[in-house]
């Protein structure tokens, strides 16, 4: 790091660089905060987390029981040892309070007055943050695994809806309305994504073990479906025999880029799709256990040298380096199935969501001073022409790169 430190102020190295570096060295170094707890609220599992991009201080989570919690994050206290208090609860005791389990919560992109919920109860909520009402609800035929709202769209305001049915659903939020369905999946909707690149692209994961690419703005159908295999496309071919997995696909995310689409499968695979053509990259990332009927909320991190996927693994979370497939370590902590991840990028730190229904959160170790000392030696090495020992500082990006 002080090899770093001296390269940026002698300016032979851009800022960028020596952030990523330490972003990364920052995930490599995860491990269970034992002086952060974070409130107890939930009386059946976690299902679903969504921490706000404005300030990324107010987390939102959805369980099993039907409540939904808003967080505060930030250590107000200013001492080692705080907790991460509940602000306000839509719970059982609101009338507004979802019947059944909630499955996605997340926050409107642009402003933390608004969030919007999904629940089996066949609900899809769009609520005020000041008053805890919902301003609007969407009723459904079945029930609702997933929504979730472009993190970019200036032109569109839809909200995409995952169901029983294997049509997706857009919702309107201007006009309260339904603007249009998305046919050609012949199951459930597990899991839905918009690009962080191009706001009219959707991904779309089914039951079906297929998933499919759209763009909204055209009647024709879905651009293509991934192929596991790299076969010939032609349409004929694509809607007849193209898979994603062997099994259930109920996770997609996006890279931070949106370059590439990671999908999870319940034949124990995770893949990474190239966004453009959507090419299998055949990253090899082994058995990745996944045995959940809903929608699996995986993450990824931003700002990093290289990139980490955080995946639910039975009790615990797998972290791999996403375009290699190495298992870099497995996080620890939760006493039953996990089921949920979010990555906060402001400072590298995970939280989790589990039916044991606790969140844990995952922070970087403290840098000791026998590390600074391994930092400075590797510096050195590096230096005269030898390979540094910490690969957290191993940067495949080139400083030019904004």
């Amino acid at each position: 790091m002080l090899g770093f430190l001296s390269a940026r102020q002698t300016g032979l190295d851009d800022p960028l660089r020596l952030r990523r570096a330490e972003s990364t060295r920052r995930v490599l170094s995860f491990e269970l905060n034992s002086d952060r707890e974070v409130d107890r609220i939930h009386g059946n599992g976690i299902n679903t987390l969504d921490i706000e991009v404005i300030d990324g201080r107010y987390m939102l989570s959805g369980g099993a029981d039907g409540v939904i919690v808003i967080y505060d994050l930030e250590n107000s206290s200013r001492k080692p040892q705080y907790t991460c208090k509940a602000l306000c609860t839509v719970g059982r005791s609101s009338r507004y309070v979802h019947r059944f389990s909630v499955e996605t919560v997340q926050w409107y992109p642009r402003d933390t007055g608004m969030f919007v919920s999904s629940s089996f109860d066949k609900t899809m909520k769009v609520w005020d943050t000041e008053t805890l009402k919902p301003a609007e609800v969407f009723q459904f035929q079945g029930n609702v695994y997933c929504h979730h709202m472009s993190p970019i769209a200036r032109k569109h305001s839809l909200i995409a809806v995952g169901t029983e049915d294997p049509k997706v659903q857009l919702c309107d939020l201007k006009s309260g309305g339904r603007s249009h369905i998305l046919q050609g999946h012949r199951g459930e909707i597990l899991s839905v994504r918009w690009s962080p690149r191009h706001e009219h692209i959707l991904a779309t994961a089914s039951a079906d073990s297929r998933v499919r690419l759209w763009d909204v703005r055209k009647a024709s159908g879905s651009l293509f479906t991934l192929d596991q295999h790299n076969r010939e496309k032609s349409k004929a071919s694509s809607e007849a025999v193209n898979t994603a997995h062997n099994g259930r696909v109920n996770g997609l995310r996006f890279t931070p880029d949106g370059l590439h689409l990671l999908s999870t499968g319940t034949d124990d695979r995770m893949r990474l799709w190239n966004s453009a053509t959507g090419a299998n990259t055949l990253v090899n990332y082994g058995k990745v256990e996944n045995d959940s009927r809903k929608g699996l909320q995986v993450a990824v991190s931003q700002g990093c040298s290289a990139e980490f996927a955080f995946v639910p693994c039975g009790s615990s979370v797998a972290v791999y380096a996403l375009h290699t497939g190495e298992r870099v370590t497995t996080l620890r902590g939760h006493y039953n199935n996990v089921n949920c991840c979010v990555f906060h990028p402001d400072y590298q730190e995970l939280y989790s969501g589990g039916k044991d229904c606790n969140i844990l959160a995952w922070v970087p170790s403290p840098r000791c001073p026998d590390i600074e000392d391994e930092e400075r030696g590797a510096a050195a090495q590096e230096g005269a022409g030898q390979p540094a020992a910490n690969r957290a500082f191993e940067d495949a990006w080139s400083s030019d790169e904004g």
